[in-house]
């Protein structure tokens, strides 16, 4: 109940206690009710407008420094030169994405605070249900890459084809999240001239990977994905991790975050990437 709500019943109490009173006293009591009444009905307001603008209000968020860049030829991670980076650490992604298992990879990275970046292809997102699915990896804070619209060696088709692939899903993606991938990979890591052009226009970086095993039929199953993931000849500093949106990988998604994290790699925020 309102705080001015009480006023009158207080006032009714005051003059029945009095009895009669003479007419003046009667008006000058009403005109003291009122305004005391106009008064609270301010004072709920300012309230009121002060809860809302509260309510709208989005908590500030901390901007991240960007501190690394890709190594164009050995595609690993490395500290821009002026900065103290950590050189010893590694960056999770996940190509093919969002196809089975995507949102499950999605919140177990979450779960274990593992910033990764996950690259989308066109024909998974082509329906709402799909294009849902993305909404919900983004709104989870993860970095949404570009894979093409429908993974062909871009290598073997057109430079329209080329930009229907890429500039193509860049328009579909912006349309779903409001947001243009910052990150491109090509499938089967085929980039042609025209393709670097095409990464260039659009203000993206240019990203394959150092090494990846689960499209490889000796590892998928979790536990042998997991084990060679942290275990692989191929790790080091600023190792970029080739992942797919496949059943075994998110089976042991977890066993690779954390033995990674044992091993002493910390994992990079995208958005300390150039």
């Amino acid at each position: 109940m309102k705080k001015w709500l009480l006023v009158p019943a207080v006032s009714l109490i005051a003059l029945s206690a009095c009895g009669s009173n003479e007419e003046g006293s009667t008006e000058n009591t009403n005109a003291d009710e009122n305004e005391q009444v106009e008064d609270n009905e301010t004072v709920d307001e300012v309230q009121e407008d002060e809860v809302e603008n509260e309510a709208l209000e989005e908590p500030e968020s901390e901007d991240v420094e960007v501190v690394y860049e890709i190594n164009p030829t050995m595609w690993t991670v490395e500290p821009m030169e002026g900065t103290e980076a950590d050189p010893e650490v590694v960056l999770l992604t996940i190509d093919d994405a969002p196809d089975k298992h995507g949102v499950e990879m999605a919140e177990t990275l979450k779960e274990l605070d593992a910033p990764a970046i996950f690259f989308v292809n066109g024909h998974f997102i082509n329906t709402d249900e799909k294009a849902e699915q993305l909404v919900q990896i983004h709104e989870m804070g993860f970095e949404i890459g570009n894979h093409t619209m429908s993974h062909p060696n871009l290598g073997e088709i057109s430079e329209e084809q080329q930009r229907e692939e890429i500039v193509g899903l860049n328009d579909r993606i912006e349309e779903i999240i409001g947001e243009r991938p910052r990150f491109f990979r090509a499938p089967f890591g085929v980039n042609t001239d025209y393709t670097k052009e095409l990464v260039e226009e659009e203000g993206m970086t240019l990203m394959n990977w150092t090494y990846g095993y689960d499209w490889d039929s000796n590892y998928m199953t979790a536990e042998s994905i997991a084990d060679i993931m942290v275990n692989a000849p191929e790790l080091g500093n600023g190792g970029n991790l080739l992942m797919h949106d496949r059943e075994w990988t998110n089976d042991g998604l977890e066993e690779i975050v954390n033995g990674l994290r044992d091993k002493g790699y910390g994992l990079v925020d995208p958005d300390q990437l150039k």
